[in-house]
């Protein structure tokens, strides 16, 4: 309809009320992310918060997992906690470029498809870039499971500060290019 308001739902019926649930799935019942466990093992960069110095880990595990390590290059990590991994009573180190996870009373993390640590770090600088690499996850009887490995995380350089007239939501690195005037043409940080 012309200049109409209505609106497509996810499964394409206008003015429709199917929503997608917790995984993704179109009018699916899913309420908990936890119950969108995926074949295989995998572990990938979760909510990342450059200021705060804080990153998740995120694994999907199909079976359940009696113990992890993994590094991160790119950063320096400086701890790491909660997340299902402190949840199941692991004990859980992070230092260096390394985290390591396993419990001393033989519990395992379920499968689940959630934050296993939350990673505290302090970056080398720059615009950062994120890499996880040599994953074991492993099983009770201390064999190691394949991991697939997520992207890399890349930081979106732009102006980060709210009050300029060239804030860039999408960005995740203050790239110093902010701006708070607008010139006589109407152009945010414009010389005319």
């Amino acid at each position: 309809v012309c200049n109409g308001d209505a609106v497509e739902d996810c499964a394409g019926d206008c003015n429709g009320d199917a929503e997608e649930d917790a995984c993704g799935e179109c009018d699916g019942d899913a309420t908990d992310p936890e119950d969108c466990v995926q074949e295989g093992f995998s572990l990938s960069f979760g909510d990342v918060d450059l200021g705060a110095g804080t990153l998740d880990i995120v694994m999907n595990n199909e079976e359940p997992v009696a113990g992890f390590q993994f590094n991160i290059s790119g950063l320096t990590i400086t701890g790491a906690y909660g997340g299902s991994a402190e949840a199941n009573g692991f004990s859980v180190s992070g230092g260096n470029s390394t985290v390591v996870g396993f419990s001393l009373s033989g519990a395992t993390i379920p499968p689940s498809n959630t934050t296993l640590v939350t990673v505290s770090f302090v970056s080398d600088g720059g615009v950062p870039e994120f890499c996880l690499d040599g994953a074991i996850l492993s099983a009770s009887d201390a064999s190691p499971y394949d991991v697939e490995l997520g992207d890399c995380f890349s930081g979106t350089p732009g102006c980060t500060d709210m009050s300029a007239c060239n804030y860039d939501s999408d960005a995740t690195v203050d790239d110093g290019s902010c701006a708070y005037e607008y010139d006589c043409a109407g152009d945010c940080g414009g010389s005319a």
